[in-house]
């Protein structure tokens, strides 16, 4: 089969549906490639280099189209575009159903077979080709860098000579892909992050990697898990009390990052006009679902705006396109292993089994008939979990109750453990030999002399694996040196040992701990 990758004619993209390395996969299954010709030069492609890797690069997209069974794009279709393709062709690329029921009617009419990424089912068997992740990560990360960039301080808080630089504030709304990268783009510059999703199951996720939890006190709990990995819409109720939650975080953070999408539905609205008016001046609002119509109340597609209050809102609909080369890659795969499981038999032809989930799923026009929207895929993405409800506070009096029966169990503890010791003591005293209670006094004091010593030492000039064995060795050199007295000479010799080999991990340990102290003091 011939699989041809048009230039992307959107305003901003960057991106291209086909690599060279992902065109030597394809023609490992058998298939043959075509590239229109520039098609790769945004993000960095040349010509030249799918020529190398056995591409035909021909001069248009009418050439590309004429000569191929199935295309592959990024952006969906233009209408002109569909309109060149035939009866029995493919087309795979972004194609948003739910918003271009007029494309979907034509591909009905052409007969084209329609598979749109953006329709995959989050299901783990499809993760490799799920295109809206591979490129929602991207989004979220880069979201951080044009935060960044338009903000004026430090993520992280410093304190100079100059004066002290408080950390900034970001929050992330919505934990899905895009998000969670956000959450830790944002954590790695060292800004405090809070994040929040209708999806309880993701609150693990988010303090795991470092954020906080924003949590709503609502009563009957929300669960916004919908099939396939996807938010659901919330009720009424709910978005009413998380907009009061927001509206209480406004004048707090410096950065809002909202990434809150529901399939075949506009962007909620969840970041008013009146939030970005408490906000402070100079704090960012970087909104990704400005192509779907926004989060924000105020978000401009394609435009970066600066409001009377001096908050910066960013509404890119380009985000992965700014990475074009590394989104570029991580797309291309993700067709490629789409066009895998359209060829099972790795020979080339493609079987579109429409009982397969992810095939199934992806398809949403076919034989000259609409298939959108598909049936539930029959495995969920993630399992439903149970809302996790915000820590109750306690009050003073259920403190000191608390602290006392803590200190109770404790007391009754330690009487157990120094019953336990007294016992064993007056049974050796009584059972063992009177040499017994002079090597066992040696030992006791070795113990307590030993970690006293180690443990008295600047943590800055040891690591805790460094601590515990120095504070062992430690007790091996004080035992050492007080039996280096004794008349045997095989003791002598022993505890001679002994103190050269725990001499040499202390006192080395040391050294080496400030030889990797000095690599990072200035010079």
């Amino acid at each position: 089969m011939k699989i041809g990758a048009l230039r992307e004619t959107a305003d901003g993209e960057s991106r291209v549906a086909l690599t060279p390395d992902s065109a030597r996969h394809l023609q490992k299954l058998g298939h043959e490639c075509l590239v229109e010709a520039g098609a790769g030069e945004k993000a960095g492609i040349t010509d030249e280099a799918y020529a190398e890797a056995g591409v035909t690069v021909l001069a248009d997209a009418k050439a590309v189209t004429k000569a191929s069974d199935l295309l592959v794009k990024v952006r969906g279709p233009e209408a002109d575009e569909l309109e060149r393709m035939r009866e029995g062709q493919t087309l795979i690329s972004f194609f948003w159903p739910g918003q271009n029921p007029e494309l979907l009617e034509q591909a009905k009419r052409k007969g084209v077979t329609v598979v749109a990424m953006d329709m995959v089912p989050r299901i783990s068997r499809a993760q490799k080709m799920d295109a809206l992740s591979s490129m929602a990560n991207l989004a979220g990360y880069r979201a951080v860098i044009e935060a960044a960039n338009n903000f004026g301080r430090f993520f992280t808080g410093q304190v100079t000579a100059a004066g002290k630089i408080p950390p900034a504030r970001v929050l992330v709304v919505g934990a899905g892909v895009a998000g969670l990268a956000a959450i830790g783009a944002s954590i790695s510059l060292g800004a405090i992050t809070y994040a929040f999703d209708v999806r309880p199951e993701v609150a693990e996720q988010i303090e795991s990697m470092g954020a906080e939890f924003v949590f709503l006190d609502f009563e009957p709990a929300q669960d916004g898990s919908a099939t396939g990995g996807y938010a659901a819409p919330s009720s009424p109720e709910f978005h009413a009390k998380q907009l009061a939650k927001f509206r209480e975080l406004a004048p707090q953070v410096d950065i809002v990052i909202t990434t809150a999408l529901i399939p075949g539905r506009p962007a909620p609205k969840l970041w008013t006009e009146d939030m970005v008016r408490a906000m402070k001046r100079g704090s960012v609002v970087v909104d990704l679902a400005a192509e779907r119509g926004g989060n924000c109340d105020l978000t401009v597609p394609d435009e970066r705006i600066v409001t009377d209050n001096g908050v910066t809102i960013i509404g890119y609909t380009d985000f992965p396109s700014r990475m074009a080369a590394q989104a570029s890659s991580l797309y291309s795969n993700n067709i490629r292993h789409m066009l895998s499981d359209l060829t099972p038999q790795k020979d080339g032809v493609v079987v579109h089994d429409m009982e397969d989930d992810v095939i199934r799923g992806s398809t949403v026009a076919h034989k000259g008939e609409i298939t959108w929207p598909p049936p539930p895929p029959k495995v969920k993405a993630i399992a439903a979990a149970k809302p996790r409800e915000k820590p109750k506070e306690l009050t003073a009096q259920e403190k000191r109750a608390q602290e006392a029966a803590a200190f109770r169990s404790q007391t009754r503890n330690q009487v157990a453990l120094l019953t336990t010791g007294g016992v064993l003591l007056l049974l050796a005293g009584y059972f063992a030999p009177a040499s017994f209670m002079s090597h066992f006094i040696v030992f006791v004091l070795a113990c307590f002399v030993g970690f006293q010593v180690i443990w008295n030492v600047s943590h800055s000039l040891h690591t805790p694996l460094m601590a515990i064995t120095n504070a062992i060795s430690s007790i091996i050199i004080l035992g050492a040196l007080l039996q280096i007295g004794s008349g045997s000479w095989l003791v002598i010799v022993l505890a001679a040992l002994s103190v050269l080999m725990a001499g040499v991990n202390i006192f080395g340990g040391f050294l080496v701990t400030r030889r990797m102290l000095a690599m990072f003091q200035k010079s």
